[in-house]
């Protein structure tokens, strides 16, 4: 329950009493249904009790001069706390407002929680009092609400930039928000949460959280909190993001006690709460279950232990005053036992006073400061600081003497607020406390990791820290490795060398032992849906939010790396997809090599017919003189055959690594000796041809026949194909290059050999065939006897049958396959050439020598 802590200069420190602002049966009956927060207000209460005897024992602060405070409870009542506001700064004890009398009361400053800022700032501001609050106080106006209000909360963005790096640090980006439905909250979901939402994260539901003021209807809190535990237990989301108040633990603790009345099942969710949120407690909580908490992640206010704490802590005890019933209160609800009461029952457990406050679980009671206890420790020294500072600067000025003490002129407290905005000092632990111009505390966030054992206990774990202070790459802070997470999740192991991460780690063993899978060892999931396995990308479902997808296999060619990939993206040109399309793997270098069965194999066959064009020359050779031998003109044929030897040959230049010699030469030289070769044919055509017409009576033919026209024909082919090789040669030389797109898993090593110069060689080859072709096709009907004609026609319809058959068959293939396509059409094409005009004459010449003579050849008849 807030209070309001009164701080007062130059009198001996008071005992402290609460004021409580309802009749004690009123009180005693609200009990029963609502969080008196005893352990809460007790533990804040201590830290005042601690600081002030360390400020009134320090000679270097306030000499002479005795801080007490008293402490004042709201209730969550505004008319309670406009009540108690309207007594501050007047007679202790009477109420009798804008008057002084009796014992005065030097108010120097006003501690508050939150929840009580603007209440007691409306009427403390007319009066100019220094009030400053433990916790994030509501939204103000800074001209005239908060002109004497300070905070000793660090500004609120930076809690929200860190919520938003933690929540896209784990990759949580479909989470769940409850928000306490005041300004604050509404702020929240307004300006902070679309920020979200820019970088990724959506929203499952944005539930407003109930702000619960001292009267409450239960009825309606039942009904409102069995509609947030159906929207809690029917999300899909794993991460809740709780922007609540100091009561909203306690009320989520009791909301969740609903899955015993409700059939939908409890799920586990990670829990993650900002530094406004504290953990309460009520004393019919004492067996409700906290394993909710289990892995929670929570901001708080930076904090450090202080030294005498723990003592004072051992050293209290409700004996020690019989007037301080806010012990007795504590005490009976903590330790579940009475003081000597005529009502109560005598098998009713009686308290002694002399149990300790170590033993109890800290769901009941913390004996380590939280962050709001820490922040009213330094605020307490901050308003010792001022007034010193104050004093200093009126130590030139008189000074009233009463009762051998200092004393400050009521009218120049409120200059007090100056000094605080400006106030700087180290407090005990050597932590620098100071404010900015705006009066926030400059000030870190802790993120604390929760850790619940069966006992109904717990510890909180500091994992990271919040440093506005940092450079930007140091601002926010996160050991992921030690957190232990909830079951039901993915496990987590806790590492580190803290001693807090240590002592947690023993804990947990034990605690499993006892209660097996309490902790798990990696983060969960929070995602609309399951992600998208590498080799899938995203795809966005109609009508849903951007959070959530289906998933569909990457196309043909491209991959994904990682899970839940936008898109899809293309290897690298020397890399290829693998089949699962999740990474890519380094093509191999790819040519016609004499090692693979391809290459081995066109080797063979250009060597086959290598053989068979010697053995051919060799017998025409032998046989020069024979009527058959002399009747195919001796010179054409063996320029002929040359001309396919090389042909064959030729094929050695396109199997093997490309090189800059073997690129510059294979295709000039296929071109020239291919020409020479179909030259030679139509020679030959063109012989038989004009030696017919030239034995027609008056023939004028006569003149050309004989060796004068193959010299022609040979010397005017050969020079054109030559022109065209030099020009090629000349302007676009072929190189090597590699190939990277035509072959998916390869990479060709090729000649670039692609140009129009290429064309012109295979076009200028083509149009001697067409020409031989034509020639030998009509020349087919003459005499047998003299006649090569019909043979050329067919070895002709052979040699352009394969470059037809070439030219689509080369197009449509890719890599070393083109590459074999025009070798095989080569060695056909010659082969062709070979068998249909030789292979019939060294038929004669071999198997039938008696039809080679002059009187056979002329018997012959078409």
């Amino acid at each position: 329950m807030d209070c309001a802590i009164e701080l007062e200069p130059g009198a001996k420190l008071p005992k402290p009493r609460m004021y409580s602002m309802t009749p004690a049966a009123e009180m005693t009956e609200l009990r029963k249904y609502i969080d008196t927060n005893l352990a809460r207000r007790f533990i804040e209460t201590a830290k005042s009790r601690v600081a002030a005897p360390e400020i009134n024992e320090n000679t270097q602060i306030l000499p002479n001069v005795t801080l007490g405070f008293h402490i004042y409870n709201s209730n969550f009542s505004p008319g309670w706390t406009y009540l108690a506001s309207m007594g501050l700064p007047f007679t202790q004890g009477k109420f009798i407002p804008n008057y002084k009398c009796g014992v005065p009361q030097n108010l120097a400053a006003v501690l508050m929680g939150p929840d009580i800022c603007l209440h007691v700032g409306t009427v403390l501001n007319i009066y100019k009092v220094p009030q400053l609050t433990y916790g994030s106080a509501p939204l103000m106006n800074k001209e005239t609400q908060a002109v004497f209000f300070q905070q000793m909360f660090p500004d609120e963005s930076h809690q929200h930039s860190a919520l938003l790096q933690l929540l896209l640090h784990f990759r949580w980006i479909w989470i769940g928000v409850l928000a306490v439905n005041d300004d604050n909250g509404e702020k929240f979901v307004q300006e902070v949460l679309p920020m979200f939402s820019q970088h990724g994260i959506c929203f499952d539901f944005i539930q407003d959280f109930p702000y619960v003021a001292f009267y409450i209807d239960f009825n309606v809190q039942v009904a409102e909190g069995l509609h947030i535990y159906q929207v809690l237990m029917n999300s899909t989301a794993n991460v809740i993001v709780l922007y609540g108040e100091s009561r909203s633990i306690t009320f989520l603790r009791m909301y969740l006690q609903l899955s015993e009345v409700e059939d939908i099942p409890k799920k586990t969710k990670i829990w993650v709460t900002t530094a406004q949120t504290d953990y309460t407690s009520n004393s019919f909580h004492r067996s409700w279950d906290i394993h909710f908490l289990q892995g929670a992640l929570s901001f708080a206010i930076h904090t450090k232990d202080i030294e005498d704490f723990p003592k004072f802590l051992e050293s209290i005890s409700p004996i020690n005053n019989q007037h301080d019933y806010f012990r007795k209160d504590f005490w009976e609800q903590a330790f579940n036992c009475f003081f000597t009461n005529p009502e109560a029952e005598t098998s009713e457990k009686k308290c002694t006073g002399q149990e300790r406050l170590e033993t109890l679980p800290t769901s009941v009671f913390e004996t380590r400061m939280s962050g709001q206890s820490y922040n009213i420790y330094n605020a307490v020294y901050a308003v010792a600081h001022a007034l010193q500072s104050l004093y200093l600067s009126k130590s030139r000025q008189k000074i009233v003497v009463k009762e051998r003490r200092q004393q400050f002129p009521n009218q120049v407290l409120w200059q007090l607020n100056s000094f605080l905005r400006s106030v700087s000092f180290n407090n005990s632990v050597g932590e620098k406390i100071t404010f900015d111009k705006n009066g926030e505390f400059i000030g870190g966030f802790d993120i604390i990791n929760w850790i619940t054992f069966p006992n109904q206990s717990f510890i909180r774990v500091k994992v990271g820290r919040i440093d506005p202070t940092a450079p930007p790459d140091k601002f926010f802070n996160i050991s992921g490795d030690s957190i232990a997470w909830p079951v039901g999740f993915p496990q987590n192991t806790l590492t580190g060398t803290s001693l807090e991460v240590k002592m947690a780690t023993i804990m947990l063993t034990f605690c499993e032992t006892l209660k097996p899978g309490t902790t798990t060892r990696a983060p969960p999931w929070s995602l609309c849906n399951d992600p998208c396995r590498a080799g899938y990308s995203k795809v966005k479902q109609e009508g849903e939010s951007f959070c959530c997808y289906d998933c569909l296999p990457c196309p043909e060619g491209k991959i994904s790396e990682e899970k839940d990939m936008d898109d899809c993206f293309r290897c690298p040109d020397d890399h290829y997809p693998n089949p699962d399309r999740n990474t890519c793997l380094p093509k191999q270098i790819s040519f016609l090599s004499y090692e693979e069965p391809m290459g081995i194999s066109l080797t063979a066959l250009s060597l086959c017919f290598c053989l068979k064009t010697i053995l051919v020359l060799i017998i025409f050779i032998k046989y020069k003189d024979t009527p058959i031998v002399k009747a195919n003109n001796q010179n054409l044929t063996y320029t002929l055959l040359v001309s396919l030897l090389l042909s064959f040959l030729c094929v050695f230049l396109f199997i093997g690594r490309p090189n800059k010699i073997l690129c510059l030469l294979r295709q000039p030289a296929f071109g020239l000796i291919f020409s020479v070769a179909v030259s030679c044919v139509l020679s030959k055509t063109f012989v038989v041809v004009l030696a017919f017409m030239a034995t027609k009576p008056g023939s004028n033919m006569r003149k050309w026949v004989g060796g004068r026209m193959v010299i022609f024909i040979l010397f005017s082919c050969s020079l054109v194909q030559t022109t065209i090789c030099i020009v090629w040669l000349t302007i676009f030389p072929p190189y090597p290059d590699f190939d990277m797109q035509s072959m998916s898993e390869e990479v060709i090593l090729e000649c670039s050999e692609e140009s129009i110069m290429s064309y012109c060689v295979l076009g200028f080859m083509g149009f001697l065939a067409l020409v031989s072709f034509s020639a030998a096709f009509l020349a087919r009907k003459l005499p047998d006897s003299f006649n090569e004609a019909k043979f050329i026609t067919f070895s002709m319809l052979v040699f352009c049958s394969v470059w037809l058959c070439f030219v689509p068959t080369y197009l449509s293939t890719r890599g070393k396959y083109m590459l074999a396509v025009e070798i095989f059409s080569m060695i056909s094409s010659n082969a062709g050439l070979l068998v249909c005009i030789f292979l019939p004459k060294c038929f004669i010449i071999v198997i039938r020598p008696e039809l080679n003579n002059k009187h056979q050849l002329m018997k012959r008849k078409l």
